[in-house]
C-alpha cells in the first residue's frame, strides 16, 4: 500500500450499563471487557476503554446501605485495573443523569438528573468532571504514578454548544475530545442534539471553545477528533437486519424476561418513545427508507456486521487518501454492552492488525501525537501542525 497515508486507528469502547441504569454490570460490563481484551491481545492490539465514572460514583455513594453495590463497584475497579495493567488505555466517559441517582434496590435505579452535560451550569460541569478525574486518576496511579486523564467522550454525544464544557476540560489538562459525531441529530425526551452542520466531519480540528461543532480560526487548548461516520453499506445493512429479526424471534422463545433483566432495557438513551410506540406500518416504512437514501452510520462496532465494517474501512481509506496527509487519526466507537457476536469483533480486529496501512493506537498515544505536533490539525483558516511545548496546545 505504498504511498497511502498511515491511519492511526483508535479502537474505543464506551464501558457502561444502560443509560437508564438497567442491566447487570457483570453481564454487560465485566464479562464483555474480559472478552474484548482477550481478542485485542490475541492480535497484539491495545484497546481504549472510556469508563463511565458517574455510574461508578453513584454505586460508591450508595454502597454503605447496599452491600451488593459495593461488590459491583469493587469488581468495576478490579476490571479496570486489570485491563490497564495489561497495557490497555482507560479514559473517562460521563453520563450526568447519574449525578443524583437514587437506588431502589434489586438492581433498579431512579435517574432524575438531566442526561446532557451541556444543560448544567459551569460550576456543576466542573464539579462532575473533577470528581470523575480524581476517582480515575487515584485508581490508576496505583499502577502508573504518571497516569492522567487526557481524552473525553460525552455521554450521548452531548458536548455542544456549551460555554463551559470545553474550558473546563482544558483547565483539567484534557487534550482531545471525541464527542463530535457529524450528521446525527436527536430530539427526544432525554436528548436534544443537532450535529447536522458540523464543519469538519472527518479530520482533527481546533474547535470553537463555546461550540465544538465549528472550527476556530486559530489553535485552541483542545483538539476534536470526530468519531467516525460513514454512509451506505446497504448490502451489509440488509444482512444485519435479517439476522437481527431472526435472533429477536429466537430470544423471545428462550427466557425473555431473564435475558431482558440481565442486559437491560433494549432502547438506548436517544431512543424516542414515539418511535418505540410507532405502528408496525410506520416501522416498516422507516426501515424501507433506510435502503432508499444513503444511511448515515456511526462507526459503532457493536452495531455493525463484518460487511459493514469492511465498508467502513473503505470509507476511511478513501477519505484519508483524499486528505493528502501522511498520517490521519481515526476514532471508532464500540459499546460492549451491545455486542452479541464476539466472533465478528475477532474477525475485524484480526483484519485491522494485519493491515499494513493501519496502526492501532490508544487514546493516550493519540493525545501524545497531538502534543508532539505529529498531526495536521484544521482551523477555519487552514491547517496547522503545531509542536506543543510544556503540555500546552497554544500556537508557538
Amino acid at each position: 500500500m505504498s504511498g497511502n497515508p498511515l491511519i492511526h486507528l483508535a479502537l474505543t469502547d464506551d464501558w457502561e450499563v444502560r443509560g437508564n441504569g438497567t442491566g447487570d454490570p457483570r453481564v454487560i460490563e465485566f464479562e464483555p471487557m474480559r472478552q474484548l481484551t482477550a481478542i485485542y491481545e490475541r492480535y497484539g492490539v491495545r484497546g481504549s476503554f472510556n469508563v463511565e465514572l458517574m455510574q461508578q460514583l453513584a454505586f460508591r455513594r450508595h454502597q454503605g446501605a447496599h452491600p451488593e453495590l459495593r461488590a459491583f463497584a469493587d469488581e468495576w475497579d478490579a476490571c479496570v485495573l486489570d485491563a490497564f495493567r495489561r497495557g490497555h488505555d482507560v479514559q473517562p466517559h460521563l453520563h450526568p443523569q447519574w449525578r443524583d441517582a437514587q437506588y431502589k434496590g434489586g438492581g433498579k435505579w431512579r435517574l432524575l438528573s438531566a442526561w446532557s452535560i451541556v444543560t448544567y451550569s459551569g460550576k456543576e460541569i466542573r464539579r462532575m468532571l473533577s470528581e470523575a478525574v480524581d476517582y480515575l486518576e487515584n485508581l490508576l496511579r496505583q499502577i502508573d504514578p504518571g497516569y492522567r486523564c487526557q481524552t473525553y467522550r460525552a455521554g450521548s454525544w452531548c458536548c455542544a454548544p456549551s460555554d463551559d464544557l470545553f474550558p473546563a476540560l482544558a483547565e483539567l489538562d484534557f487534550v482531545l475530545d471525541m464527542s463530535i459525531v457529524a450528521g446525527v441529530s436527536y430530539d427526544t425526551p432525554n436528548i436534544k442534539l443537532d450535529n447536522r452542520y458540523v464543519e469538519e466531519p472527518f479530520l482533527p480540528y481546533f474547535p470553537m471553545m463555546h461550540d465544538a461543532r465549528h472550527m476556530s480560526a486559530h489553535a485552541e487548548p483542545m483538539v476534536c477528533v470526530p468519531t467516525h461516520t460513514f454512509h451506505g453499506a446497504r448490502w451489509g445493512m440488509f444482512l444485519r437486519d435479517v439476522k437481527n429479526v431472526r435472533e429477536k424471534a429466537l430470544r423471545r422463545l428462550v427466557k425473555p424476561e431473564t435475558a431482558s433483566a440481565e442486559r437491560g432495557a433494549t432502547s438506548n438513551e436517544w431512543t424516542d418513545r414515539r418511535i418505540v410506540q410507532a405502528s408496525r406500518a410506520e416501522k416498516l416504512k422507516k426501515i424501507a427508507l433506510r435502503y432508499v437514501d444513503p444511511k448515515l452510520h456511526i462507526s459503532d462496532l457493536s452495531c455493525l456486521n463484518f460487511a459493514m465494517m469492511k465498508a467502513m474501512l473503505r470509507d476511511i481509506r478513501s477519505r484519508a487518501q483524499a486528505s493528502g496527509f501522511p498520517v490521519v487519526p481515526i476514532i471508532l466507537v464500540n459499546h460492549p454492552k451491545d455486542i452479541l457476536h464476539f466472533e465478528t469483533m475477532d474477525r475485524f480486529v484480526r483484519l485491522v492488525a494485519r493491515s499494513k496501512d493501519i496502526r492501532t493506537v490508544t487514546l493516550s498515544e493519540m493525545a501524545a501525537s497531538i502534543r508532539a505536533g505529529e498531526y495536521r490539525i484544521r482551523t477555519s483558516a487552514g491547517w496547522e501542525s503545531l509542536p506543543v511545548l510544556e503540555g500546552s496546545l497554544h500556537a508557538v
